[in-house]
């Protein structure tokens, strides 16, 4: 596994986060949902793909595109932006604070994220090192490797901690470009996934 020092200790500083899908009533629509638009959310800026979220934003979503750092997604409406240490933007529901979708960005000198490992090793080494608080169990349930139409690869994986009171079940998609590492997480109580 080659996730830096620095790769792995700029991460755990607050890359905590889970997030819900607010259209969908049925658990599992909700998950289906959640998981599609997870999987599409990290468009990394670049010249072919600044019109992606533009194109036609689902009911319900509201777009975030960060040109600067070069990133969009989406979130439910009726979330608020809060400031957590370490994240580049973070968006929360005021009642289920656990349903979360947050953006963290660190500096790489990696051009992949295949660089770091397999899709497998990465994930584990993410939830295991950066993702899970320590102390909590946590295990990876699924993990996929896509790539853009212009090459660029992206991980995406689902897993699930178990904390004191609850289990949290989430889904996060790290990519690489312009020297830097993109982590998007979002994902809620295992009670409403």
């Amino acid at each position: 596994m080659k996730l830096s020092k620095t790769t792995t200790v700029a991460c755990a500083n607050e890359a905590r986060s889970t997030r819900r899908n607010a259209i969908a009533s049925v658990a599992s629509g909700r998950r289906q949902a959640m998981l599609g638009a997870a999987a599409s959310t990290v468009v990394l800026l670049q010249s072919s793909r600044r019109q992606a979220l533009a194109d036609g934003v689902p009911r319900g979503f509201k777009p975030v595109k960060d040109t600067a750092d070069g990133y969009a997604f989406l979130y439910p409406v009726g979330w608020q932006e809060v400031s957590v240490k370490g994240e580049d933007v973070v968006y929360k529901d005021v009642i289920e604070p656990l349903e979360s979708v947050s953006v963290n960005i660190i500096p790489t000198e990696q051009s992949s994220v295949r660089d770091l490992g397999t899709k497998e090793q990465v994930a584990e080494a993410m939830v295991q090192k950066v993702l899970t608080p320590p102390g909590q169990k946590s295990k990876v349930l699924d993990v996929n490797e896509k790539q853009d139409g212009n090459g660029k690869t992206y991980y995406t994986f689902e897993y699930a901690s178990q904390g004191p009171t609850y289990i949290r079940r989430a889904l996060t998609t790290v990519a690489i470009s312009n020297g830097k590492f993109y982590t998007l997480t979002t994902g809620a109580n295992d009670r409403r996934w």
